[in-house]
């Protein structure tokens, strides 16, 4: 009988622990008989710390139209990371999970930077915040935090307390900015979209290459994908069609230490090569680093439609060292796909020439030459206007298999040379798309 009972009290024991940990107090809404307004809010590294107030809504005109709402001066004399933590257990007691990892909160802001939000276990341990910016001023706007990467985190089981930062800016204040904020609400995470075929296979042959991520060349030896930098962002490397690829899960920032300094001008590379994809991003920045360290970004359009490729001048990144560049680094948000990320001497297309002639009086892709081919084409089209080109060739499955071109020409005549000596015998497909103007045409290969 004693065992009996043991064993029931250790069931009960499970079953009310289990409870505990998805019992949230939420949505986080500051009303009256709600959640939020009567919690206990300490607020840290903000100079005098002014305690955080809950008051009538300043702006129920907007896309808030709650009663009340919180107000945070941040104040220039604080931290950069200023912000307001609630007492543990006002929230409850949870773990995240594909129910509840997808968090919004509603901001009112005079400035643009940084709101982080983080979760914190009873013990105080917590991973980093997740950073997001607003991108409006002086109204309300919803931000979302994807927090799906860290589920199964055991830092993430049995949180009973939320941190949030209304004005997250390493810049520094120049003026104190009373923020605004309210409506935190958990949904479920939706399936991850993601490619559905890899990356165009690069063309370039392996001795106009200086590979960090390929699975078509030797990479750079003692390389480190994932260094520890104190970054948020989770790194996986999926399969896709058979092809490793990199993926950033929830990016703010992320770098890659390369095996050896590399010496790019005496090695002749002009370039900086990578395929990225990504559904969710907003913004995404790559940076070339030199010792110093010396870094500069370059900005990359986000989100994408497919994969893109892009081929980034080296001089892009000056004043970088390209006698002793050490590192590459990426930062913004959501996640990014990546693979093909190399240096080379061109870009990824075997040649691209100017015809000579008048400027065109309208768009035109031409029929390949020759076709059938073996196992080089050219393939020639015209501009009427200056205008940011992509060249790409598919599959008769739709995917794509190589990008040729993508990148700004000026108004006129081109041509452009396609090696397809590593792929098989079949009838092709190439297309171009330079603003509103796109087409495509067949072409056989036949080796």
């Amino acid at each position: 009988m004693k065992k009996q009972i043991t064993v029931l009290l250790a069931a009960v024991f499970i079953i009310s622990m289990s409870g505990m940990l998805i019992a949230q107090n939420v949505p986080i809404d500051f009303e009256t008989g709600g959640f939020g307004a009567s919690w206990t809010w300490a607020v840290f590294e903000n100079d005098t710390n002014p305690p955080l107030e809950i008051i009538a809504n300043p702006d129920p005109t907007g896309n808030n139209t709650s009663a009340t709402v919180a107000k945070f001066t941040a104040l220039q004399t604080g931290q950069p990371w200023a912000g307001t933590e609630c007492a543990h257990g006002d929230i409850g007691t949870f773990t995240l999970d594909t129910t509840n990892s997808i968090v919004k909160i509603m901001v009112w802001k005079p400035v643009i930077s940084d709101v982080g939000i983080k979760f914190v276990r009873p013990d105080g341990s917590a991973l980093p915040e997740i950073k997001v910016a607003n991108t409006v001023t002086n109204q309300w706007e919803e931000l979302t935090f994807d927090f799906t990467s860290r589920i199964g985190d055991p830092n993430t089981i049995g949180q009973d307390q939320i941190v949030i930062f209304p004005d997250f800016d390493l810049n520094g204040r120049t003026q104190d900015n009373i923020c605004y904020f309210d409506n935190i609400t958990f949904s479920a995470a939706s399936a991850p979209a993601g490619p559905a075929v890899h990356a165009p296979t690069p063309m370039l042959p392996a001795t106009d290459v200086i590979s960090i991520f390929s699975d078509v060349y030797t990479d750079i030896p003692g390389t480190d994908l994932n260094p520890n930098w104190g970054q948020a962002t989770v790194v996986t490397f999926p399969l896709i069609q058979g092809d490793n690829t990199m993926l950033y899960s929830g990016l703010n920032y992320q770098g890659i230490q390369l095996g050896s300094s590399q010496n790019l001008t005496a090695a002749g590379m002009l370039y900086l090569h990578l395929d990225f994809w990504t559904a969710t991003s907003t913004a995404l920045n790559v940076y070339l680093i030199s010792t110093g360290p010396v870094e500069t970004p370059y900005a990359l359009t986000v989100p994408t439609t497919g994969w893109a490729s892009v081929d980034i001048p080296l001089t892009a990144f000056a004043p970088v060292d390209l006698t002793d560049v050490i590192q590459l680094k990426f930062d913004g948000n959501g996640d990014i796909y990546l693979d093909n990320l190399y240096f080379s001497v061109s870009p990824g297309t075997v040649g691209i020439n100017d015809v000579p002639g008048p400027v065109p009086s309208a768009y035109a892709l031409e029929q390949n030459y020759p076709n059938p081919f073996n196992p080089t084409t050219r393939i020639r089209f015209n501009l009427p206007i200056s205008n940011q080109v992509t060249v790409k060739i598919f599959n008769t499955l739709g995917q794509e298999v190589a990008t040729l071109l993508n990148e700004f020409k000026n108004a006129g005549t081109y041509e452009v040379t396609f090696d397809a000596a590593e792929l098989p015998s079949g009838i092709y497909l190439y297309s171009i798309s330079a603003g509103d103007f796109t087409s495509v045409r067949k072409m056989m290969l036949i080796k």
